[in-house]
């Protein structure tokens, strides 16, 4: 049975879940239009399609944390896509840290509870 995701839903952009496939805790959110998907399948590794920079990019191709595909899973609709990664560097998050969901929300207060690995500064020089 081959089935693609179906991309003629949300004006081709598809929620994309990232999991480290080591432990399975959750990484990072991104979205994938068809671009991104074949170029993901081709390569073995994650690109995204940035919906503020209206472009393809290869996770990492800044940073030098790029996320390696171990397995992609669909869910019931084909509109949803799931990716388990090794991730390269220790971190998913362009602010630093090992998951974007590196802030817990309780009682009206964010705190962090993540792991930062990086300086976006040194990293980024913006």
């Amino acid at each position: 049975m081959t089935l693609d995701p179906d991309f003629s839903k949300n004006d081709g952009l598809l929620p994309v879940i990232v999991q480290s496939a080591d432990d399975d805790k959750v990484l990072m959110l991104a979205y994938m239009n068809e671009l991104a998907w074949h170029r993901t399948l081709e390569t073995g590794k994650a690109h995204y399609w940035s919906r503020s920079r209206r472009k393809l990019w290869q996770k990492g191709e800044e940073s030098g944390n790029v996320q390696t595909i171990r397995e992609i899973l669909l869910d019931c609709d084909l509109d949803t896509i799931l990716l388990k990664v090794v991730q390269t560097g220790g971190a998913a998050c362009h602010d630093g840290y090992e998951s974007c969901f590196y802030r817990r929300y309780a009682d009206g207060k964010l705190e962090v509870v993540g792991k930062r690995v990086f300086d976006p500064k040194e990293v980024y020089k913006k």
